[in-house]
């Protein structure tokens, strides 16, 4: 199977989509496809559906937006942001089963799977757990494809470990802890898109993002998430467009 891959340099913008249920639609999606470089589909578990993620592959597809998988826990009314206790195998066939959803969706647009990204408490599950994440890497070598992750955490190193490419992320519109963590927030909140553009351009001038506490992390990246279901995501995806000085 062949897929297609980011360029690499200049730092890509990805962003979490597809998202929307039923009857009730989140996030910005249409108005981030002429901005961002790459997408990540819900596939069911946290949410999305048959019908959305349908449209979501379509549409991207049409703009050239390379497209992954962004598997996530079996809790739609916690929208996969509540940790759960897994096995190994649990992790491996649940990611299996959802990133197989998917492909049928991209088969039938005529696109191909770019990449997996665990979504929400499975992405930070995963972080720290790397017997966890040999799980979801396995499934990136059974598709041959990239991990999205955070770098220095067991994301890194069992791709590394196992020869699975992995994207490193960078985040503006979450927090970061003193260790490096993500802070996750149960309800997206407004991001200063000015802020965002200076995370972004210290990070690439140093290498540096100031942590809640003041701390300064070293985070290496290869693509910045935006998240599509803040109220102004597409002003903060210009606005980190802009810093990475990218057309």
């Amino acid at each position: 199977m062949t897929h297609v891959t980011e360029r690499r340099g200049t730092p890509t913008i990805n962003s979490d989509m597809g998202e929307s249920l039923g009857l009730h639609s989140f996030g910005n999606d249409l108005a981030l496809l002429d901005t961002v470089d790459a997408i990540n589909v819900a596939c069911g578990f946290h949410s999305g559906d048959p019908d959305t993620m349908a449209d979501t592959v379509a549409a991207a597809h049409e703009k050239g937006v390379l497209i992954g998988a962004h598997p996530g826990l079996p809790d739609l009314v916690g929208f996969g942001r509540r940790e759960m206790k897994l096995t190994p195998q649990e992790v491996e066939h649940l990611i299996l089963y959802q990133v197989g959803a998917l492909t049928a969706f991209l088969k039938w647009a005529g696109a191909d799977l770019n990449h997996i990204k665990p979504h929400g408490s499975l992405y930070g599950m995963l972080a720290r757990d790397a017997e966890l994440m040999r799980s979801a890497a396995r499934v990136a070598l059974l598709f041959g494809v990239p991990v999205y992750g955070i770098a220095g955490t067991a994301h890194q190193t069992v791709c590394e470990e196992l020869g699975v490419p992995f994207v490193a992320e960078l985040y503006v519109d979450l927090n970061y802890g003193p260790a490096g963590e993500l802070l996750i927030q149960r309800r997206p909140e407004p991001t200063d898109p000015a802020a965002a553009g200076r995370r972004v351009a210290r990070a690439l001038a140093d290498g540096h993002v100031e942590a809640s506490d003041g701390t300064l992390l070293a985070i290496p990246f290869d693509s910045v998430c935006v998240h599509s279901d803040a109220p102004n995501s597409p002003e903060v995806a210009a606005a980190v467009r802009s810093a990475l000085g990218a057309p």
